[in-house]
């Protein structure tokens, strides 16, 4: 049986009671927590109240993290230690970062090797990232170039692939093979549109992702979190139906077999 988490940000305080009781509920089994950078004194102890694990996820390119450009070492280390701080303070074992944009996968390497976390990992990416930019990282070769030089694991986001597959014109599902193949410790997972090169984070059903087919692809207990957007600031009534979606899809799988 697969085990299913819930995105949110580190100032996300407005859904700490609706997690908690979601959790409480079984819907859920751990909370992906994205780093907003300087947030740590301000956000995390309300996440520390809570009794759930917990995976961290590093600011990103637009948050100002970008480990394939060397220039942006200095900041890179800098929101690294806070990221660490906050996993440290949740009892986090998986750190995820990216591999940075219209850099070199060599740099990202060598920032990794300065960040010497055993609990990294490195996550793909599209092709093309916001405002068209370049995505290191968007290939199995670069990612597996990166698992073989860096000493870290993977999360296999499963949009990004098939965003990137598209740019380069490979069938979707074969793309999603090669990096299955790698074996990911962790799978991010939304729907989308099957045809585009950019990255959307759509509601199960409301695009046109095979849903059961990319899920069948998935080893048994896979740890998947789920990235559909959030549609209201009060509640996670949307994210408990994405769950269920997929609970449903994985008990018609069980079925056939």
């Amino acid at each position: 049986m697969h085990r299913y988490g819930l995105k949110l940000w580190s100032t996300n305080g407005n859904y700490v009671d609706a997690a908690l009781r979601l959790y409480d509920g079984g819907v859920y089994s751990y909370i992906e927590l994205f780093v907003v950078p300087g947030t740590y004194d301000d956000c995390a102890r309300f996440w520390t109240t809570l009794k759930i694990p917990f995976i961290i996820h590093a600011p990103h390119f637009d948050k100002g993290v970008n480990l394939a450009i060397k220039r942006n070492l200095e900041a890179n280390l800098l929101h690294a230690a806070e990221t660490i701080k906050f996993a440290d303070a949740l009892k986090a074992d998986t750190i995820i970062f990216h591999p940075g944009i219209e850099g070199d996968v060599r740099e990202t390497v060598d920032q990794l090797r300065m960040i010497n976390e055993p609990r990294v990992i490195i996550e793909n990416k599209p092709y093309f990232g916001f405002n068209d930019v370049i995505c290191v990282g968007s290939s199995p070769e670069e990612l597996e170039f990166i698992l073989a030089n860096a000493d870290v694991g993977f999360c296999l986001d499963i949009g990004h692939a098939i965003c990137a597959a598209n740019a380069r014109t490979i069938d979707p599902m074969e793309y999603l093979a090669k990096f299955i193949v790698l074996t990911p410790r962790i799978y991010h997972l939304t729907d989308g549109k099957l045809d585009s090169m950019y990255d959307r984070h759509d509601h199960f059903g409301k695009g046109d992702y095979n849903i059961p087919n990319i899920v069948k692809l998935l080893p048994h207990g896979s740890v998947i979190t789920v990235e559909t957007d959030k549609d209201s600031t009060e509640n996670l009534d949307d994210f408990a139906e994405d769950i269920s979606y997929l609970k449903s899809v994985g008990a018609n799988l069980a079925s056939e077999v």
